[in-house]
């Protein structure tokens, strides 16, 4: 059944549920596959009206904070992993109480909180991110294996007499990519810490892997998986974020007005820098519904948003037919990040939160008001 945007509150991020599904079953088939544990990294994607759903299918939730910590203890109730480049002394009582895995970035907060770990009311297996100084990543603010990188420990600075209490290692190195980066990197991370993997419990294989996408190598991933678990007799986690709902979300627009200055500029009622920052960020340029690049189609416009940021620019988009106030333009790809990276500068209202289903439709979970935004200041 096609939805009817027209019918969605604007804007409003709108995610089907089908779509989640459909990636959920992917995932879920591969942890069978090869006995893998696959956790829901929060920091892509946090619709926790999700998360009993996500919960029937994969094995818990990472998370980067104290509060995805919790998020996902409340809301999934299964296992919560967690990993922060320092841990602040203030946090980290609460995060022993929401915790099953903890991920430390260096040996000095090792030393720091392992004996509040050893004291914790229960058991929590503790790790640490080791950085192999290996990556495929073409954009600098997504490289964890830069120079002077903040990510791990690297080989230099690794210490083996400080692995008592240890249950496991963490690399998180990808970033939307394929099984071919991982393998690389497998063979970094062999070549580098292989000799510690034999004492542990666990590996874990970070985020970035794009499973569900259409030209994954699956069969790659489950050689990667399987050789590792076989050869050091360990459990092996990943914990992709994208990949639970890839292409499952939608941001539903309305065009405000239409105007030249060069060339035809529609002003929508979404923002780049509010609503889609990693457009900006990354950049790239988010899909529409039955529109093209520039010059494909008949018409094209400049989007943009309707912030006083002169760079509030989405992009340029062409079209069959004229724009006109009141039309609906619908991005696709918009569940992952947006929604846990948009802001109200300007005091622009944030999105309205759905989802649809074929019993269902249309379901309205969250709008927000100025309340919400006044709240968040004083």
């Amino acid at each position: 059944m096609k939805i009817d945007f027209t019918s969605a509150p604007s804007p409003s991020y709108l995610v089907d549920e089908r779509l989640l599904v459909k990636n959920l079953e992917i995932l879920k088939q591969l942890q069978d596959r090869t006995g893998c544990k696959i956790l829901l990294a929060q920091k892509a994607f946090s619709m926790f009206a999700f998360y009993p759903l996500i919960g029937t299918y994969l094995s818990g939730v990472a998370s980067s904070s104290l509060y995805e910590a919790r998020l996902g203890r409340e809301e999934m109730g299964k296992e919560v992993h967690i990993y922060s480049p320092a841990y602040d002394e203030k946090d980290f009582a609460d995060i022993l109480e929401v915790s099953d895995h903890i991920v430390f970035n260096s040996f000095s907060q090792w030393a720091r909180f392992k004996d509040q770990v050893k004291r914790a009311p229960h058991a929590i297996q503790c790790g640490m991110r080791i950085n192999p100084e290996y990556s495929e990543v073409e954009t600098g603010l997504y490289d964890p294996c830069a120079p002077f990188s903040r990510m791990g420990v690297t080989e230099a600075n690794f210490d083996p007499d400080a692995l008592d209490g240890l249950d496991g290692l963490h690399f998180h190195t990808l970033c939307e990519q394929n099984s071919d980066a991982l393998e690389h990197t497998l063979e970094a991370v062999e070549r580098k810490f292989g000799k510690y993997l034999k004492d542990m419990k666990w590996i874990n294989f970070g985020g970035g892997h794009h499973i569900t996408r259409q030209d994954y190598d699956l069969d790659r991933l489950a050689r990667c998986i399987t050789a590792i678990k076989e050869k050091y007799d360990v459990e092996v986690y990943l914990e992709p974020g994208e990949a639970v709902a890839l292409n499952t979300g939608y941001l539903v627009s309305t065009v405000l007005d239409v105007f030249e200055n060069g060339m035809p500029i529609a002003i929508l009622d979404t923002s780049a820098t509010c609503h889609m920052p990693d457009v900006l960020e990354m950049p790239y340029r988010p899909e529409i519904i039955d529109a093209g690049k520039p010059g494909e189609r008949t018409y094209t416009y400049r989007l943009g948003g309707p912030t006083c940021l002169a760079g509030d620019v989405i992009g340029d988009y062409s079209f069959d037919h004229p724009l006109h106030v009141g039309d609906r333009l619908v991005f696709c790809d918009m569940a992952i990040y947006s929604m846990v990276k948009n802001n109200t500068f300007n005091g622009i209202a944030l999105p309205a939160i759905a989802s649809y289903n074929d019993k269902d439709g249309i379901h309205v979970i969250k709008q927000f008001n100025y309340e919400d935004f006044r709240t968040r200041l004083s």
